[in-house]
């Protein structure tokens, strides 16, 4: 499966519904079983097969110093923040979900799926997710 991003996240971008650098942005992590729809998935709630185990708390973690730069060699906005980072896991991975923590999961707004090609494995170790040189998300 690829990358996606999710249509819901277009609009609330467009909209305003979604500010980048000052609202809460969290990553979860989910299992292979999960199939991200680009249509129809808007919400976390809208999200199945999270990762359960040892060191993983559900909804998973805040991104650190997320921000938003602007790109004018390459003409983008990009949309960073420090590698995730789960120490002392049990876990199986093979995506993440980025979105926007309201609190609540029926009104989280989702932004990404990042498939990891591969499922990622710690066994009470840390599981890292490390974000590609050019950000997480690019805006062109």
């Amino acid at each position: 499966m690829a990358d996606v991003i999710y249509n819901a996240f277009k609009k609330n971008i467009a909209n305003g519904n979604i500010d980048m650098d000052s609202h809460t942005i969290k990553v979860m992590l989910v299992t292979s079983a999960y199939a991200p729809n680009q249509d129809t998935h808007e919400f976390k709630s809208a999200i199945t097969d999270e990762v359960v185990g040892a060191g993983y708390s559900p909804g998973g973690q805040e991104l650190a110093n997320h921000t938003v730069t602007q790109d004018n060699v390459n003409n983008r906005g990009v949309f960073d923040a420090d590698d995730a980072s789960w120490p002392g896991s049990t876990i199986t991975a093979r995506g993440a979900v980025i979105y926007r923590d309201t609190g609540d999961a029926g009104t989280s707004p989702l932004i990404c799926y990042i498939d990891f090609g591969v499922d990622k494995t710690s066994s009470n170790g840390e599981l890292l997710i490390e974000w590609q040189a050019s950000g997480i998300l690019n805006f062109n």
